[in-house]
């Protein structure tokens, strides 16, 4: 007997709804989402300043969306899932966001003018 793929379609439907409802959001799965949701805005962020300034802009917001959305996901795949792929593919872009933070921070601090004229920052 030939499978009709109406069938397929229908077996494959019912197995989506069934995974669905199984699932169970848990205090980590739900810092694994926003992790990813904060890592997944931030090029959100970066079209919608490119379109305002005509040019393409990394805006601070950026990088800290960048850092933030790394560290929870970090902790949710080293405390909530225990899964080496998942720290690793997530570790090298969070040392690379806080690292632009930190040169962006250092490049961009208040210039402080001393009595006398001399600047520092």
């Amino acid at each position: 007997m030939r499978t009709r793929p109406m069938d397929l379609i229908q077996h494959e439907l019912a197995q989506l709804l069934a995974a669905l409802r199984a699932f169970e959001l848990t205090p980590w799965k739900a810092i694994g989402f926003l992790g990813s949701l904060m890592f997944t805005s931030r090029w959100f962020v970066q079209l919608y300043y490119t379109r305002k300034h005509k040019r393409v802009v990394m805006p601070l917001a950026f990088w800290w969306l960048s850092v933030s959305g790394s560290a929870l996901l970090l902790a949710y795949f080293v405390f909530g899932k225990n899964d080496s792929v998942g720290i690793l593919s997530n570790f090298f872009p969070a040392f690379v966001s806080v690292y632009n933070l930190a040169v962006h921070l250092r490049h961009h601090r208040p210039m402080v003018v001393r009595p006398g004229g001399s600047e520092e920052s």
